[in-house]
């Protein structure tokens, strides 16, 4: 279970940072439905080759500066 809640405004901004540190990344890649974070989680991790720890590090780490330009 991910240790994560994205809200659909902030994953919005959260995806366009994932868009541009991934760019292979599509929009169906990166289509969200909240209460489905798990499943985010997942698909990420398959697609950028990384586990599901990183990909949780990676969005909590977003969130916490949503303003930022960094992910």
């Amino acid at each position: 279970m991910a240790d994560i809640k994205i809200k659909p405004g902030e994953w919005d901004v959260l995806k366009s940072k994932f868009r541009r540190k991934y760019n292979h990344l599509t929009d169906e890649d990166l289509i969200f439905n909240e209460g489905k974070e798990d499943e985010l989680v997942d698909r990420l991790a398959t697609l950028v080759r990384r586990n599901r720890d990183y990909i949780v590090f990676t969005l909590k780490k977003g969130l916490a500066d949503l303003e930022g330009n960094r992910l």
